[in-house]
């Protein structure tokens, strides 16, 4: 009728399927172009691309000032961009006050009085000359009317701050210079990306001004303060300038490789991250649909020789070039849809069966047995932020059979909210065992932060709209500065993490009423 090519219906394809499940025969499977990847671990890398510029080194640069008050005779170095060396003469001053003490000099070397000529050759060491000049005045027996100002050291004239034939007051800049063998590149890093950013980084950059050469700095220094306008912080390299070819005012486009571990955190040092076991989990970008708050996968299994789709919530990480990091959710070894994700998920809307991109409420039962949880975790809350390790282990154990009772009450949940806990349960029975046994209050608060990170991911789902009252709170110093979140059922901040140390150290950011 439609000038089509069917596919012809098995009688038993979709027999015994769960409700969220879509099975596809072979030549549906090639016909939808539905292709899938192995979850597996690997090494992360996120890229970062910054713009800045290059400057001369402060601790490097050196500006010239008259030593002496006097009348600016000559510039002997008075071309900016000049190579200047240590000692080198750059400016002849003539000193009425240096001609008197030259004079005086003169007169105590005659006289023999070696205390007065002691007291004069200190004062002309004061006027910025040393010993050999003082030396070469009193042997050659005459008077020099001029002082030379001398470079302190080895460098660049950036500016020259003085003219020929003006007078000169004792600290007057006459030029400044550079030593352009190490220059600094000034980075600007928006606030999104300083998460990633950390001291002794390695750094790649290039120049328009120097095409094909790819040079290499590390961050000395990152400003603790963002520039208001632009919301962006200084990234400050430090770069070798053997060769000359950086020049301060180029601008420059760097590169920053950072190595993540397998909570999504960036590693200082890659190499220490030696082990396949300590590579974060990875899928690819097109694998995960992004439904506001939440990610969704549909993973594949094998039945009857066909391929079969369920979907799955799961909790993702950074993003590392082509790739996500999963943070929950996900085994090595699990077949994700990587390519047509959107595609299976219209088919179940189609079919009338739940899609993952809808939510489905919990059920009165449901929503009783997740307050329960909540109680007892709120008193684990409270115990951790009174720094009462014993009521904490043994709150801690309470949740656990307080799960398994929430586990029990998801049998009556709609389909798609069966769905949505399964990818959750394991998970939460997990932390709050790792939690009860944990050997101390330290390692209890650890094994906290997950728990914490996946129950309110539940109340999220399961306890809009019902009597339940879920806060959630952030403390952005917990955990060496990463930060960690927990929830509460009233507004004054106790802090788990810390305890009385930092009981009120952090902020309400969201709630469920």
């Amino acid at each position: 009728i439609c000038f089509m090519d069917l596919i012809p219906l098995e009688e038993n394809s979709g027999q015994g399927l769960g409700p969220g499940d879509l099975a596809l025969s072979p030549a549906a499977l090639a016909l939808a172009d539905i292709r899938t990847t192995v979850v597996q671990r690997g090494p992360a890398f996120r890229i970062l691309r910054l713009n800045g510029m290059v400057e001369a080194d402060e601790t490097r640069t050196r500006t010239i000032t008259a030593q002496v008050a006097g009348r600016l005779d000559r510039l002997l170095v008075d071309t900016t961009g000049q190579m200047v060396s240590r000692g080198q003469p750059l400016a002849e001053i003539y000193s009425p006050e240096l001609y008197r003490d030259q004079a005086a000099l003169l007169a105590a070397h005659e006289s023999g009085n070696l205390e007065t000529v002691a007291a004069v050759q200190e004062r002309l060491r004061l006027w910025g000359l040393d010993q050999g000049q003082i030396d070469d005045m009193a042997q050659a027996n005459e008077l020099r009317p001029h002082v030379l100002a001398r470079s302190p050291a080895t460098g660049v004239v950036l500016r020259r701050q003085a003219e020929p034939g003006t007078y000169l007051q004792e600290g007057t800049p006459l030029l400044t210079i550079a030593d352009l063998s190490m220059v600094r590149v000034t980075l600007d890093a928006y606030e999104a990306d300083l998460a990633w950013l950390q001291a002794g980084q390695s750094v790649q950059f290039t120049t328009r001004a120097v095409p094909g050469q790819i040079f290499t700095g590390e961050v000395a220094f990152l400003d603790p303060v963002l520039d208001p306008r632009r919301r962006t912080a200084e990234v400050r390299l430090e770069v070798p300038n053997p060769e000359g070819l950086l020049k301060p005012g180029m601008l420059v486009t760097g590169m920053i490789e950072v190595a993540l571990d397998a909570r999504g955190r960036p590693v200082a040092d890659p190499n220490t991250v030696q082990s396949q076991s300590d590579w974060p989990l990875l899928i690819p970008t097109t694998a995960p649909l992004l439904t506001g708050d939440r990610a969704v996968v549909y993973l594949e299994r094998e039945e009857d020789g066909q391929s079969v789709f369920t979907g799955r919530v799961i909790t993702l990480g950074p993003r590392a070039q082509d790739h996500y990091i999963v943070a929950q959710g996900l085994d090595a070894g699990d077949r994700v849809v990587s390519h047509g994700a959107f595609k299976v998920d219209s088919a179940l809307q189609i079919q009338a069966k739940p899609s993952m991109m809808s939510r489905d409420a919990g059920t009165p039962e449901f929503v009783a047995a997740l307050g329960h949880v909540l109680e007892h975790y709120y008193i684990l809350q409270t115990a951790l932020a009174d720094d009462d390790d014993t009521a904490a282990r043994q709150m801690a154990g309470a949740l656990v059979p307080a799960l398994t009772a929430l586990d029990e009450a998801s049998i009556n949940l709609p389909s798609q909210g069966r769905i949505f806990w399964s990818g959750l349960q394991k998970l939460l029975q997990t932390s709050a065992q790792t939690t009860a046994q944990a050997e101390d209050i330290e390692a209890r608060r650890v094994a906290f932060e997950p728990l914490s990170d996946q129950l309110w991911t539940v109340a999220r789902q399961f306890a809009q709209g019902t009597d339940l009252n879920v806060r959630r709170f952030h403390c952005p110093m917990a955990f060496d500065n990463a930060g960690a979140y927990w929830l509460q059922d009233h507004t004054t901040v106790a802090n788990p993490y810390y305890g009385d140390a930092m009981l009120r150290c952090g902020s309400e950011v969201e709630v469920i009423q």
